[in-house]
């Protein structure tokens, strides 16, 4: 613990390595501590993000983490098991026990979704199994559409997914929990139902053919789009008491800070919100917040040291 950073950012993403680029061209020293586990490392490629559509997202990240060097960010490979605040700033713990210091901590581990256990679809995720109709909706456009979902979350998929296509199908793989009224409003909009709960999923190179479902039926279907949800990737902001959303996020005011002084959260981990350019957006914001701070409390050093010297 002999170097103590400005910045330590965890999380090597969107977020994380814009933070980074930000804070390096502030010449603030900077590490970045990433897993190596994206959340859209099954992703074909990144959507809704001006002059990089298209691309993988583990270019995306090769990219970012050239420009994050370039500005003299050092980048490790880790996974950070602890942080705590101390005089001065945080203690950063790593897996294996070495311990790391900084004055600021920004966390920017986003989320992971929570994925079906059914088989076929691990085969299939990412390439025509997908949970975000705004990423991947376009690349199956006018195609059989299933979606899988309960209750509200379900509903609400399957109607705005008929933007899409006209031949969209819900799958509540179970009791839907639907009322009256949600199932009526299906029906009028051509919506089938399938309430049995699903077995399997059937496809081949990447691309769904079927749902097969325990009542031995089956529907032909070429994309699933499902609503299972999403849990943080790490518990390091509920360490330090964070507050959070009803929806699992954490939820930071102006510039991405929490109620810790000196620790920021950004990217998807912090909002509803979740695409690429959101959280690099997020880790600008969150890069100024922090930069601002630093400028601050160096401003109160220079000047009690001027004082002392008078």
């Amino acid at each position: 613990m002999v170097k103590t950073w400005d910045v330590i950012v965890v999380g090597g993403g969107p977020a994380g390595l814009s933070a980074a680029v930000v804070l390096g061209r502030a010449l603030r020293s900077v590490l970045v501590i990433d897993s190596g586990k994206p959340r859209n490392a099954a992703a074909v490629g990144v959507h809704a993000f001006l002059t990089r559509d298209g691309l993988s997202p583990r270019t995306v990240r090769t990219l970012g983490r050239r420009e994050a060097r370039r500005y003299g960010a050092v980048l490790s490979a880790g996974v950070v098991t602890a942080a705590t605040c101390k005089p001065g700033g945080f203690v950063v713990t790593l897996q294996g026990g070495r311990r790391l210091r900084s004055r600021t901590l920004l966390l920017a581990t986003g989320v992971r979704d929570r994925l079906p256990e059914v088989p076929g679809l691990r085969e299939l995720y990412g390439t025509s199994v997908h949970h975000c109709p705004y990423c991947d909706g376009w690349e199956e456009r006018g195609k059989r559409i299933a979606v899988w979902g309960r209750g509200k979350a379900g509903f609400e998929v399957a109607r705005k997914l008929l933007g899409w296509s006209s031949d969209v199908v819900l799958f509540s793989d179970g009791p839907s929990g639907l009322r009256r009224a949600e199932r009526a409003r299906l029906a009028a909009l051509g919506i089938p139902l399938h309430e049995a709960p699903i077995a399997r999923l059937e496809g081949r190179n990447g691309r769904l053919r079927r749902v097969h479902l325990a009542d031995e039926s089956s529907v032909a279907r070429d994309a699933l789009f499902f609503t299972h949800g999403f849990e943080q990737s790490s518990d390091l902001a509920r360490g330090f008491h964070c507050a959070f959303t009803r929806s699992g996020v954490v939820r930071t005011g102006r510039g991405e800070a929490t109620g810790t002084p000196g620790l920021y959260v950004a990217g998807d981990a912090s909002h509803d919100s979740q695409f690429v350019v959101v959280a690099a957006a997020e880790g600008v914001r969150a890069a100024v917040r922090i930069h601002q701070e630093l400028a601050a409390a160096d401003e109160t050093r220079r000047l009690a040291r001027r004082r002392t010297r008078a």
